[in-house]
């Protein structure tokens, strides 16, 4: 081309040298919340230097102090009323303030859907600040010292480990919750009178003194039955061999995603990597390109994706994942996505020190980008359970939020606190999404949400499964007794134990109540498989009854995936086939 340029007189253009500093390669600035780059005590110490400390400060009043404030003081305001109007003997106080929280607490939970959405985010938000952590923390540092030592180590050696572990961390955090609990007691009052109303101040000390002393008995009594219940938990054991496909009457193939964390610039990295992973999202459309080759040869029956579908959830990411998915049409059909807390809980890409104040509208504006993506991918394809029947009818994703349609444009375009608040249950109701077998006893995919709500970027990685989802779940089995199904999530259901692995890693990665979940799937165990990403790792595994699949990051790590076979055998059961890896 450059002789034929020469040859009629026009000079060949120079080609352009790279820059010292190419843009395209990143630089530190792209490491800024990367976890594989930088330590999480490196991070940590980089958000608290960055954070607004008026911001955190408003958030711990609202979301800790004022409520622990209130919940003291009940009893102290209470018996001071009853004091005015009856004789009661002072030491009835704890028991006033006892008999008061659980009431309190029942009519919240019947008060209505909200107030029981309210209660229940309260009561695990509380489990997730004050016991998960300290007890995964224990828990995983006896077992990894435990397995440390006895390396090699047979598996069923290492599950019992595992079992004590949790049981010893148990009982260690309901020591130390009664040692506080017994500390704090002499600057307890239980009994209020109208002169306590003369120096608000020294209210306010005793109830955040009765507060600590009940919240520090509730860690001891659920640090103790967590750690039971976990140490009586059927232990995760990873599957090495399969039963031939010819053992199947019926089989389908289900090529299972995860944590394509698609960015929204060309040379973007990813909040999680940095310069470590990949950049753009070049892998993303090989590994498509490869799943057409797949079904064209085989055809698939689904393409499940289990969350972080995006890597921060904004708008410029959504769109970049919508071009992906209509540059492929042969592929579109057969999705089936949910969200993942890179979807829903990151509050700002550029700044993870950010946090959102209780009853910002940012949130909700994330979940209705995510809501509107899900709709397009598959909202003519999934059920919802209808309120009014509680049953999974003809009611489509779309059907249900065509009803919302106006709010949600509005929202959109405003962030109405208003509209908000209104929008709530547009965004709860459309959990499960469920895509019904083709017949009675066919294969079904229910897709659960199953991210806590986070307020701050280092604390977006939360799990919890609702209680709404899992009576919604209750539902689908009941309508469809033979059929068979995929339950998927976003996070890990029980704790996937591999020796080498940091603490940091295999610490806060499950669902808050996953144990609870896990133990109500197991009646459906020989129906169903659980399929999760969320840790970029996979594994295959049985929980008791229970198939639970993980599924890698094509992005984020070696590029695979697989194409899961999963059968019928003689006796109606669901069984994972032998897996096929697509490199």
């Amino acid at each position: 081309m450059a002789r034929a340029l020469r040859l009629i007189g026009v000079s060949a253009p120079k080609p352009r040298r790279a820059p010292l500093v190419d843009p395209r390669a990143g630089d530190v600035e792209s490491d800024a919340s990367s976890t594989e780059k930088r330590s999480l005590l490196s991070l940590a110490g980089g958000i608290l230097a960055e954070v607004s400390f008026p911001k955190l400060l408003g958030a711990f009043a609202l979301l800790v102090v004022v409520p622990a404030v209130l919940l003291g003081a009940a009893p102290l305001l209470v018996t001071m009323w009853f004091g005015t109007v009856a004789t009661i003997p002072r030491s009835a106080g704890i028991w006033v303030t006892l008999v008061l929280v659980f009431a309190l607490f029942a009519l919240a939970w019947f008060g209505g859907p909200r107030l029981r959405h309210m209660v229940e985010n309260s009561f695990w938000s509380l489990n997730a600040l004050a016991v998960q952590p300290g007890y995964a923390a224990l828990r995983e540092a006896l077992a990894h010292l435990a397995e440390l030592i006895k390396r090699g180590a047979s598996e069923r050696r290492r599950s019992a480990v595992r079992a004590t572990s949790a049981a010893i961390a148990g009982m260690l955090i309901c020591v130390l919750g009664v040692w506080i609990a017994r500390a704090v007691w002499p600057s307890t009052r239980w009994f209020g009178t109208l002169a306590d109303l003369q120096s608000p101040g020294h209210l306010a000390l005793f109830g955040l003194a009765n507060s600590i002393v009940l919240v520090a008995g509730y860690c001891a009594v659920a640090g103790l039955v967590w750690g039971i219940a976990d140490a009586t938990m059927p232990q995760l054991h990873e599957i090495r061999s399969f039963r031939p496909r010819s053992a199947a009457r019926r089989a389908w193939r289900v090529a299972h995603l995860s944590d394509i964390h698609v960015v929204g610039e060309r040379y973007g990295f990813r909040l999680g990597s940095g310069r470590k992973g990949t950049r753009g999202n070049e892998r993303l459309l090989n590994t498509l390109t490869r799943l057409e080759e797949v079904h064209r040869a085989n055809p698939l029956d689904a393409i499940l994706i289990t969350g972080d579908l995006t890597d921060a959830g904004t708008s410029a990411e959504w769109a970049e994942l919508l071009d992906v998915f209509d540059a492929n049409p042969a592929l579109a059909d057969l999705i089936v996505a949910l969200p993942g807390n890179h979807d829903v809980n990151i509050v700002d890409r550029a700044n993870p020190a950010r946090l959102d104040l209780p009853g910002s509208p940012k949130m909700r504006l994330r979940q209705v980008r995510t809501l509107s993506a899900l709709e397009v991918i598959q909202g003519a394809r999934v059920h919802v359970v209808t309120e009014d029947t509680g049953r999974v009818d003809t009611t489509t994703l779309t059907d249900s939020m065509r009803s919302h349609a106006a709010e949600l444009t509005a929202f959109a375009d405003n962030g109405s606190r208003r509209l908000s608040r209104s929008l709530e249950r547009a965004w709860t109701t459309a959990f499960p999404m469920v895509l019904l077998p083709d017949r009675d006893d066919g294969l079904g995919i229910i897709a659960l949400n199953s991210n806590a709500e986070s307020h701050f970027s280092f604390t977006n990685a939360l799990g919890l499964m609702s209680l709404d989802q899992a009576h919604a779940l209750d539902t689908v089995f009941a309508q469809y007794p033979r059929a068979h199904w995929v339950v998927a999530l976003h996070h890990h259901l029980v704790e996937h134990h591999r020796l080498g692995e940091g603490l940091g890693v295999r610490i806060g990665t499950t669902l808050i109540n996953g144990n609870w979940f896990a133990r109500r799937l197991q009646r459906i165990g020989e129906r169903a498989v659980v399929m999760h990403g969320h840790r970029h790792i996979d594994l295959i595994g049985r929980c008791g009854t229970l198939t639970v699949v993980s599924a890698p990051s094509v992005v984020m790590g070696e590029p695979y995936f697989y194409v899961h076979t999963l059968g019928v055998d003689a006796d109606g059961r669901l069984t994972l086939l032998e897996p096929e890896r697509i490199q």
